[in-house]
């Protein structure tokens, strides 16, 4: 059985105005993570994901890629802080 965990990640490159949230979002919902997804004022995306490891593995490597129209160059991730009380995935603004 996989461990239940949360990463934070931050992608940067051509990510805003590229249906980059939404696109993150309907993945992470696919592989049944909680968690949000928003833009920074930088110009970059961040999002916390939380659920099994082996789907955060997943999401983490869409990220690289992102949607269709996204360019990603850079995506770092940390250990983030598990809110057990999240039950959905979110696009914040």
């Amino acid at each position: 059985m996989s461990e239940i965990s949360c990463i934070k990640v931050n992608i940067r490159g051509r990510v805003h105005g590229v249906f980059f949230r939404a696109e993150t979002q309907k993945a992470a919902r696919i592989l049944k993570l909680t968690g949000y997804v928003k833009n920074l004022g930088d110009g970059s995306v961040e999002a916390l994901f939380q659920g099994k490891e082996d789907s955060i593995k997943k999401m983490v490597e869409w990220c690289r890629t992102g949607s269709t129209a996204s360019r990603v160059d850079n995506v770092m991730s940390k250990s983030g802080l598990f809110n057990p009380d999240s039950d959905s995935f979110d696009i914040l603004y």
